[in-house]
């Protein structure tokens, strides 16, 4: 129980590299991952976190094995959090910007696409908004996968 099969050094190496790959992987995949869970996000970052469970410890079931694990992820989620708010370059890369969907009433469908943002998403934001089409002078699709609409 107390007693690890690896090296500390290696758990550290080993939560950073799935920290970072997985990072990596979830800024790939998108900001409507991020921003607003459907069934089957939610599902697959589950299926993320047991995919990636041995990989973080390498089968070792001791307690300071998991405990190193943790305080690796935490200091490096801390890390992140402090480049992000004292780098706008910084903030861009883990947290992305925002992107215009459409302005003066036109929405960008290769924009759209590209988002992966469907035309019922954008109408629902407006019916949140209580705008009409013909009044929105811009739709932004924000970092946290939100769509925000501005009023004429």
């Amino acid at each position: 129980m107390f007693e690890m099969d690896h090296p500390w050094w290696e758990f550290v190496v080993r939560g950073a590299a799935v920290y970072l790959i997985l990072l990596l992987m979830v800024r790939v995949s998108g900001r409507r991952t991020v921003g607003q869970f459907t069934p089957f996000d939610l599902l697959v970052v589950m299926l993320l976190s047991e995919a990636v469970s041995n990989s973080l410890t390498g089968g070792d079931q001791s307690l300071f094995g998991g405990f190193i694990v943790a305080a690796v992820l935490v200091g490096l989620n801390m890390t992140m959090s402090f480049l992000s708010s004292h780098s706008k370059k910084m903030s861009d890369i883990l947290d992305g910007s925002a992107v215009l969907l459409g302005r003066d009433g036109e929405l960008y469908d290769k924009v759209m696409k590209r988002c992966r943002i469907s035309r019922e998403e954008v109408d629902q934001a407006l019916r949140c908004s209580d705008c009409d089409m013909k009044d929105m002078r811009c739709a932004f699709l924000e970092a946290d996968g939100q769509i925000t609409i501005q009023k004429k």
